[in-house]
């Protein structure tokens, strides 16, 4: 059972260490976290939104600028809330995303609240082998 406590400080705790830094449970992240790596000639990137519907995420990429947002609702009824420490409400980030990846084909999918987003390499980025013509070929080519 969760019990709510007259602690007149707590607010003052908690956001104190949003603004030191610091990583106790009670530090609330100020946008969705993410993490990002490559695979190969794949990146992914990975959203935490948990108790966000898949109905209520919206991506755009515009240019460069991917964007993701999401809401997260509050309970309505009759009930009392007594700890409220996950934020409620439209939240978005936004990430620049470099000319080397293919924006045309990401793709995206949403389980157990992890937003998963893969954005295959551009074929002009990736490394390729450039022949040299030898002497000999190119007086034949002029010839």
């Amino acid at each position: 059972m969760l019990l709510r406590t007259a602690d007149p400080f707590r607010d003052f705790d908690r956001l104190a260490a949003q603004l030191l830094g610091s990583t106790g449970t009670t530090n609330r992240p100020a946008v969705m976290p993410v993490d990002a790596w490559r695979e190969g000639d794949t990146f992914v990137l990975e959203f935490d939104l948990p108790g966000v519907s898949a109905e209520s995420i919206d991506l755009d990429v515009e240019r460069n600028v991917l964007t993701v947002r999401a809401e997260r609702v509050g309970r309505n009824g009759d009930w009392e809330m007594l700890a409220s420490e996950r934020p409620r409400g439209m939240f978005s980030r936004q990430l620049v995303l470099g000319d080397n990846l293919d924006l045309e084909r990401i793709e995206a999918s949403y389980d157990a609240g992890v937003l998963r987003l893969t954005v295959p390499v551009a074929e002009k980025a990736k490394p390729r082998k450039i022949e040299i013509a030898s002497g000999a070929e190119r007086t034949a080519i002029e010839a």
